[in-house]
C-alpha cells in the first residue's frame, strides 16, 4: 500500500496485517490494520505509529508524501504495542520532533524506550496544538481502553482521530466505509464493529456514554472518524457513534445463545430440545460449542443475545475446563443487561451447574433459576424437561428484554 489521502493534506500512512489471527488472545479472522495519519501543514505532524514489525512499511508510506526528517510533531494517542512500538524507528529519522502524549502515556512509554533523548510534551483534554492552517485538539479518554488513551480532533477538517475506539479488526485493500460496503457488505462491517466492542470495550460502556456526551457538549462537528484499526468512517460517522451508544446502553437482539461444551455428548444432547423449546416460544436461538469456536466469537454471540444458556458436564465436581475458561473471560468483560441460566449432565456427582450460577452472581447477571441437570444421558422424560426449560427461559428472556426496548 501507499499513502491514502483522507482529506486535503491528511493522509493514511499505516500498514495492513493480512495474516494476524491471534491478537492478544482475540481471534482476528479478518486480519487487521495499524492505522496512523500524516498531516501536511506548515508544521508536518504524524499521529501515532504502528506495530514494530510494520515500521518500515509506515516509513515507506510517509516517504511517498514527505521525507520523515521534515516531521515536526508526533502525537501518540495510545501506547499499546500495536501502535507505539514503531516509534523508535520513526524517531531515528526525525530526532528533533516533539512528541505529544498524555501524562500516563509518558509514564508508560518510558517502560518501553529511553525517552530522555526525546522532546516530550504532556497534554490534557482541551489543550491545542496549532500546526499552521490547522489546530489539533486533544481529548483524554482514560480506560478507553488503556489509562493513557486519548483522541485528537482536527478542528478545521472536522476529523476525529479516535485511536482504538470505533475501530474493527479488518484487513482490507480499501480504507473507507463506503468503499468497503461496495466491495464487501454493511452487514460484515457492522459485525466487525460488534465483535471489536464485545471483546475489547464491553467493560467500558458507562465511560463510552460519558465521553460521547462530553464530545457532544463541546459542540464538535465530526465529518470523519479515523480509528487506529480497520475502516475509516467518512460516509456516515454518526452511524458508528450511534452503534456505540446503543451497545453502551445494553441494547441488543431478542435472541438466546446456547454456549456449551461436552465430554461424551450428553450435555450436547440436551441442547437440541432446549433449542426447540426456545424456538417454539418465538425467540431466535444459536448454539455454540466452545471447543469448535474461537473464544472471541463465543463472546460476540453472548453479546448479540439478550439471554444465554451455559451448558457444562461435571468434571471432578466442577465445570468442564473450557466452560470455566469462557465464564472467567466473560467476567473480566463485566457484561450487563443479560439474563443467564445453566444446564448440564453429570455421572456420580454434580457441581458444574452450581458453579456456573456462582459465576453468574459474581458478574451481576440477571439469573433464571433453578438450573437443569440430567444424570448421565437424557431420557425421553429428561428431553421433555429440557424442552420446557427452553420455553420457560425464552418467556423470561422476552419479559426481561422489554426493559430495554
Amino acid at each position: 500500500m501507499k499513502a491514502v489521502e483522507l482529506k486535503n493534506g491528511i493522509f493514511w500512512v499505516g500498514a495492513i496485517d493480512w495474516a494476524v489471527r491471534d491478537f492478544h488472545g482475540y481471534v482476528t479472522q479478518r486480519g487487521t490494520t495499524y492505522n496512523n495519519y500524516l498531516i501536511m501543514d506548515n508544521e508536518i505532524t504524524l499521529l501515532d505509529t504502528v506495530k514494530y514489525d510494520f515500521a518500515d512499511i509506515t516509513i515507506k508510506n510517509i516517504r511517498s508524501v514527505v521525507e520523515p526528517s521534515k516531521i515536526k510533531h508526533i502525537v501518540i494517542n495510545h501506547i499499546e504495542n500495536d501502535h507505539a512500538t514503531g516509534l523508535d524507528k520513526i524517531m531515528a529519522l526525525t530526532p528533533d520532533a516533539t512528541i505529544y502524549i498524555s501524562e500516563k502515556g509518558k509514564k508508560g512509554l518510558e517502560r518501553f524506550f529511553d525517552i530522555s533523548k526525546w522532546n516530550m510534551k504532556v497534554v490534557k483534554t482541551g489543550d491545542t496544538l496549532n500546526i499552521g492552517k490547522r489546530t489539533l485538539l486533544f481529548l483524554e479518554t482514560p480506560m478507553l481502553h488503556w489509562p493513557d488513551s486519548m483522541m485528537t480532533y482536527i478542528k478545521e477538517d472536522n476529523v476525529l482521530i479516535s485511536q482504538d475506539a470505533f475501530g474493527q479488526h479488518i484487513a482490507s485493500a480499501v480504507r473507507f466505509d463506503d468503499e468497503f460496503v461496495t466491495c464487501q457488505s454493511m452487514a460484515e462491517l457492522d459485525d466487525a464493529v460488534v465483535d471489536y466492542y464485545a471483546n475489547i470495550l464491553m467493560p467500558f460502556g458507562q465511560l463510552i456514554k460519558t465521553k460521547i456526551a462530553e464530545i457532544q457538549k463541546m459542540g464538535l462537528k465530526i465529518d470523519m472518524i479515523a480509528p487506529d484499526h480497520g475502516i475509516i468512517w467518512r460516509s456516515n460517522p454518526n452511524k458508528v457513534l450511534q452503534m456505540y451508544l446503543d451497545m453502551a446502553n445494553g441494547r441488543t437482539n431478542l435472541s438466546i445463545s446456547i454456549i456449551y461444551d461436552t465430554m461424551w455428548h450428553s450435555t450436547e444432547h440436551m441442547t437440541l430440545p432446549l433449542m426447540e423449546g426456545i424456538k417454539d416460544e418465538g425467540v431466535v436461538c444459536k448454539v455454540i460449542k466452545l471447543r469448535s469456536t474461537p473464544m472471541s466469537d463465543a463472546i460476540k454471540e453472548f453479546w448479540h443475545s439478550r439471554g444465554c444458556l451455559i451448558g457444562s458436564p461435571t468434571l471432578n465436581n466442577l465445570m468442564y475446563p473450557t466452560v470455566a475458561e469462557f465464564l472467567y473471560h466473560l467476567r473480566g468483560l463485566k457484561p450487563k443487561n443479560r439474563i443467564a441460566a445453566a444446564f448440564g449432565s453429570y455421572g456420580w456427582g454434580g457441581g458444574a451447574v452450581k458453579e456456573a450460577y456462582e459465576e453468574f452472581k459474581r458478574m451481576g447477571l440477571e439469573i433464571f433459576e433453578p438450573g437443569l441437570q440430567v444424570l448421565y444421558r437424557a431420557s425421553s422424560e429428561d428431553e421433555e424437561k429440557c424442552y420446557e426449560f427452553g420455553r420457560e427461559f425464552a418467556k423470561k428472556t422476552k419479559e426481561y428484554h422489554k426493559k430495554f426496548e
